[in-house]
């Protein structure tokens, strides 16, 4: 028998978690670092961009129309002009404040609506409950691309309207969610000490279940951006979100699809946009779930090295049947 065979292969016993800093932990996971790095860049965009761009910067030049991307014409000409000469760099930055206008106050609402309500829900229970959830279920019997289409085609398409149904159709997500945490930790031992007590209803809710419920809720939330801004992007893409002379990625995406064959800059770096902050979004937010939950938090703090002999242990006691037979 070969020395493989008669030494058995014990499970790596797992580490005691390290008190470590999430920025700590940031830094020790590259792909989310980078991730968080790409969000950042994005989000400064969206926010000082427009404001360092001069004032002619999106003025139209009918005679640079469509002129594909080149280092020859300055910084606004690196990513070439759309049909109307205007930068196509100039306008990814324009439209990263408008989608980012959209989809944080869309997120922001249904998170605060749903946490709320799902925690007065889930710790009160009975009826409460009841009427609260079969309210979500209503809402989320209608899938919430479908519904914003008809309410913004039956009213106007504003960034307003587009805001406020996806926040509307968003809600449940939370609302669920929330109820679920809130409904658990209402019989934890904890907050029956505190009820015994004689500790207000929403003193218990404020100081012992909703630090417990957030990090979860900011989870969900990081996945919803992605959802609500690629919504946002799909109905501006068919007309019915974004109204020029405003301008959003979708909208970019949409106006460029008529020239695919002659200009395909006009379409595809807006689309770049969507795809690479969605992804670091996603990203980041399945790192957030492991650096906010205290049963697997140990698992980033470990170096490279162990990280892999779990895997390389479940690959030898696999290999071990078929030697044997």
């Amino acid at each position: 028998m070969s020395a493989l065979e008669e030494r058995p292969v014990e499970a790596p016993a797992r580490p005691r978690p390290e008190k470590t800093s999430l920025w700590r932990m940031l830094r020790r996971d590259r792909v989310a670092l980078g991730a968080a790095l790409v969000l950042a860049l994005v989000t400064a965009t969206a926010v000082v961009g427009p404001w360092l761009l001069p004032d002619d910067a999106g003025d139209l030049d009918l005679r640079e129309a469509r002129r594909p991307p080149s280092l020859d014409h300055g910084v606004a000409g690196w990513l070439g002009t759309d049909q109307l000469g205007r930068s196509v760099l100039v306008r990814l930055v324009l439209a990263a404040r408008t989608t980012f206008s959209v989809a944080v106050p869309a997120v922001l609402i249904a998170l605060v609506v749903g946490t709320l309500v799902g925690m007065w829900a889930g710790y009160h229970r009975g009826r409460r409950e009841t009427v609260a959830l079969r309210v979500a279920d209503v809402v989320m019997s209608f899938p919430s691309l479908l519904m914003a289409v008809v309410v913004l085609f039956v009213f106007n398409p504003s960034a307003a309207n587009i805001v406020a149904v996806l926040a509307i159709t968003r809600i449940p997500v939370y609302l669920r969610t929330a109820r679920a945490e809130s409904a658990e930790l209402s019989t934890r031992l904890f907050v029956d000490a505190a009820r015994t007590f004689g500790t207000p209803s929403r003193q218990i809710i404020r100081r012992h279940v909703f630090p417990v419920v957030l990090p979860t809720l900011l989870t969900v939330a990081t996945l919803e951006f992605c959802f609500v801004m690629l919504s946002e992007s799909s109905l501006s893409f068919l007309g019915i979100g974004i109204q020029p002379p405003d301008v959003s990625w979708g909208l970019m995406v949409a106006q460029g699809r008529a020239y695919l064959a002659t200009a395909w800059w006009l379409s595809f770096f807006p689309g770049l946009c969507i795809v690479v902050t969605t992804v670091s979004a996603t990203v980041l937010a399945a790192w957030a779930r492991l650096a906010t939950d205290p049963a697997q938090r140990w698992r980033l703090t470990l170096p490279r090295a162990q990280r892999r002999r779990p895997r390389r242990a479940a690959e030898l006691a696999a290999a071990r049947p078929q030697e044997d037979s």
